[in-house]
């Protein structure tokens, strides 16, 4: 099955590639890209082993990067799409990015943001999830169960 270019799927798979980057360097493979106008202005990968920051998320070092790329404090105008569902933590940093839309991948019934509500985003902020969500998923799921070996 071919990918539409400039389709949700096509940078979610862009996103993907950026967890496998993290997954290749023992993070969590998280990953996330920022789209400007069908173009990716920004990507990011965990990094808090690397960089041994707790807040080294996918999704705040892609919002730096989109933020210093476009010399703004908000990304209107601006989609970001991460494998997973964001923390409460980066929730908060999206809402203050204002990104116009949120895609995400995998559910994440643990520490996801839904767990309290859309309302952590920015009211203006459109929200849709799923789109490669069983490969996403299906990442986590193997990075952990090789975690426990």
């Amino acid at each position: 099955m071919e990918i539409e270019l400039y389709s949700d799927e096509y940078f979610m798979q862009q996103a993907y590639k950026e967890a496998l980057v993290a997954e290749s360097s023992d993070e969590i493979p998280v990953g996330a890209v920022i789209v400007a106008k069908d173009r990716i202005i920004a990507r990011g990968h965990n990094q808090v082993e690397a960089l041994q920051d707790a807040t080294a998320h996918a999704e705040i070092i892609a919002i730096t990067s989109a933020m210093s790329y476009l010399g703004t404090k908000y990304l209107k105008g601006c989609t970001l799409y991460v494998t997973l569902e964001p923390c409460v933590m980066c929730a908060g940093a999206l809402s203050w990015a204002q990104l116009d839309r949120i895609v995400y991948g995998a559910e994440d019934g643990k520490a996801g943001f839904m767990r309290y509500g859309k309302e952590l985003l920015h009211p203006k902020s459109k929200l849709e999830f799923g789109i490669m969500a069983n490969t996403c998923g299906q990442l986590m799921t193997d990075f952990f169960k090789k975690k426990r070996k």
